[in-house]
């Protein structure tokens, strides 16, 4: 597979895309390009929006070659990088939209967390919401999704490339209905 010249104007303008710099207690620290945040190491703020249908499947997608972070990796989540004038809230449902054209859903809070890897440091906020729709994929961002039970998940983690920040989402999204 390639890179396609949408998704890679995609990306350079992703890149530039000003962003919410902050510290190890998610203070705002002021604006940063997406692409100069990531490449210092400093920690920008994310989105993770679990989608479910009503039969309680998730909705996974696989991200496309041109993301700078996981590409063609398999994601449990939509979301992305939260804007300097943004809430996470407004954050989400902006990601939500674009991404999957989901819009009009209650999306559901669940928690703040930190993730801490080389080249991916994140405060993340984690919504779930609930839809039965059509989707619409953001080809640029998106290359295919489904709805898959959770067990299907565990296993396929196993054998396929994941992101790893947003299973740990998952993992905490599970552990919370405990």
């Amino acid at each position: 597979m390639t890179i396609t010249p949408a998704e890679a104007a995609h990306r350079a303008a992703s890149d530039l895309e000003l962003i919410a710099w902050v510290d190890e207690h998610d203070q705002l620290l002021g604006a940063m390009p997406r692409a100069q945040l990531r490449e210092a190491g400093l920690i920008g703020r994310c989105t993770f929006i679990l989608l479910f249908n009503s039969a309680g499947l998730l909705c996974i997608n696989r991200r496309s070659l041109s993301k700078a972070v996981y590409p063609g990796y398999w994601d449990v989540a939509a979301g992305g990088m939260v804007a300097t004038d943004e809430s996470y809230a407004e954050s989400a449902a902006r990601e939500l939209a674009e991404e999957l054209g989901v819009t009009g859903v209650e999306l559901r809070f669940h928690e703040r967390f930190y993730f801490d890897q080389p080249g991916n440091r994140l405060w993340c906020g984690v919504f779930s919401a609930v839809w039965d729709g059509p989707l619409s994929l953001q080809p640029e961002e998106v290359s295919e999704a489904r709805f898959v039970s959770l067990a299907q998940v565990d296993d396929e983690r196993q054998r396929l490339p994941y992101c790893p920040d947003s299973l740990v989402a998952l993992q905490r999204y599970q552990a919370g209905l405990s």
